[in-house]
């Protein structure tokens, strides 16, 4: 008869075999202050990961943000609620973002000019209109991006 496994063994390999069952498996030995069993590399790793995520979803959602301020300041003949609703959408996720982790505002600040790049590139594909038509500096400050009562003219 063969040994048992270590427990740190198969939890390693749940995390390859059902992700879900790893997460579950994993938060009650937190609970249960079973530290010794816990898969500590795949954990650190997810840990990363979650904020790594976080990062993408803001970024995600600013040139988005800045693409339809962009499509409304410069198109204003095609302006619709459709705009205004997606302008107020992405607002509210990184409003919503900053609620739950402040110390993402920092990286907000840095990452804006770069996904004004990616926005400014995407709304002259959407719109037709030439790049340089768009500034190369954001002509929207941090603060209104985030306010909700401001719409470029």
């Amino acid at each position: 008869m063969t040994a048992p496994q270590p427990t740190i063994f198969t939890n390693y390999h749940l995390y390859e075999q059902d992700f879900y069952l790893w997460l579950e498996t994993t938060a009650k030995q937190l609970k249960e202050g079973r530290f010794s069993e816990i898969d500590l590399e795949n954990l650190i790793e997810e840990i990363e990961c979650m904020g790594r995520s976080e990062k993408r979803a803001l970024e995600s959602n600013l040139v988005i943000l800045l693409m339809h301020l962009l499509k409304y300041k410069y198109q204003p003949e095609k302006r619709s609620n459709s705009w205004k609703g997606i302008i107020r959408e992405h607002r509210r996720r990184l409003t919503r973002t900053f609620k739950d982790s402040p110390s993402l505002k920092p990286y907000f600040q840095e990452v804006l000019p770069q996904c004004y790049q990616d926005a400014r590139k995407q709304a002259s594909d959407e719109t037709g209109l030439l790049l340089d038509a768009f500034g190369v500096d954001s002509p929207f400050t941090a603060d209104e991006c985030l306010d909700e009562e401001f719409l470029p003219d």
